[in-house]
């Protein structure tokens, strides 16, 4: 067995307002973390989001 596909679904609950920011910061999020890093070229990463402002 091996992984080739990671799908990610992030719940956020965010305050009114931020929801702009908080969308630039999941676009860019990947590129800063260690382990999408690590697996790009090997493994197929893919986002989602669900934002609540509340």
């Amino acid at each position: 067995m091996r992984v080739t596909a990671i799908h990610v679904t992030y719940h956020l609950t965010i305050p009114p307002g931020k929801r702009e920011e908080a969308e630039r910061a999941l676009a860019v999020f990947e590129r800063g973390c260690p382990v999408a890093q690590t697996l790009k070229g090997c493994v197929a990463i893919s986002h989602a989001w669900e934002i609540r402002e509340g």
